[in-house]
């Protein structure tokens, strides 16, 4: 593992991986699903942590999803930049702070999608990673679409696992 940069102490908590012990999904215009999931944060030695996340269908273990990116932190501060794509044509930057040790809020900055990507559209994104007092990590993750206001889309918590 590289050295960890000195600007990546407020978000330092989330180096390595973690694995999904219950993910959950639900929107108003969708059936409610579950899923499991991996996610990783990597530090290069920069002031930002790489990230990718797979999920899979909790029964027959197909893959479901895949993200990849980058959080950043702006040296100095505690202000975040997260810049991910997703694999159905979805690329988003989030930005918003690391409030405290364990917690991290976001929201969307700027939302893009492929010509071809599925409506209808996202607009708008919120989440919040936050490190219980177990050592699980909970990310909530709010949406907007074309068709719903902001409201509650994923509830996931995850363990260490390295």
């Amino acid at each position: 593992m590289s050295k960890v940069h000195e600007a990546l102490k407020p978000i330092q908590w989330l180096i390595g991986s973690w694995e999904s012990t219950s993910c959950k999904g639900h929107f108003p215009t969708i059936k409610s699903f579950s899923y499991n999931e991996v996610l990783k944060f990597e530090s290069l030695g920069q002031p930002l942590l790489n990230y990718e996340a797979r999920s899979r269908h909790l029964e027959t273990g197909a893959p479901m999803h895949l993200e990849s990116g980058f959080l950043r932190i702006k040296p100095g501060t505690s202000q975040v930049a997260f810049m991910v794509s997703h694999n159905f044509g979805l690329s988003v930057l989030e930005e918003g702070v690391a409030k405290e040790e364990g917690l991290i809020e976001l929201e969307s900055t700027s939302v893009s999608r492929m010509s071809f990507a599925k409506d209808p559209s996202v607009k708008a994104l919120k989440k919040t990673y936050k490190l219980n007092s177990d050592g699980t990590l909970e990310i909530r993750t709010d949406m907007e679409t074309s068709n719903t206001p902001m409201t509650n889309h994923l509830i996931a918590v995850y363990k260490k696992v390295e």
